[in-house]
């Protein structure tokens, strides 16, 4: 019997893009700069399994950020417990903090984006951001 991960809650993904690009997401062909993304997303079941699953290469490509996490280096993950949906509040929250790569991965919500660019390394600003708010975290 498999035993279910009933961690549910949201994640914070960075990114490392070691040389300015243009990547196929979807129908689109978009340009990123060198530098390190910051992604938002949500699992409200499995979200190790959902973190786990863009370090992987070998996945079928679904959603945005699938076709990035195969062209850019994923480095590290931060996955939030909630058992309330917070992708959309992290994502408002983490825009006053970084640059906005807009209208990427959120076609299902009302908002901008959940993606986001720094030219340094962001992990010291994620972590102290996460401290700061008392959110129960983890990081991969």
């Amino acid at each position: 019997m498999k035993i279910k991960n009933a961690r549910k809650g949201a994640y914070v993904l960075i990114l490392e893009n070691q040389g300015s690009k243009l990547i196929r997401i979807g129908k689109r062909k978009l340009y990123f700069e060198k530098g390190y993304y910051i992604y938002c997303g949500s699992a409200m079941n499995n979200l190790e399994k959902r973190i786990e699953r863009h370090f992987s290469k070998e996945k079928k490509l679904r959603w945005n950020i699938d076709y990035l996490s195969v062209k850019i280096r994923p480095i590290t993950a931060f996955g939030i417990i909630s058992e309330e949906k917070i992708e959309c509040w992290l994502s408002k929250e983490l825009s006053k903090i970084f640059d906005e790569f807009d209208e990427f991965g959120a076609a299902d919500c009302s908002c901008k984006t959940h993606l986001f660019y720094s030219q340094s390394n962001p992990l010291k600003r994620i972590e102290q951001f996460l401290n700061e708010r008392s959110l129960n975290y983890f990081r991969v």
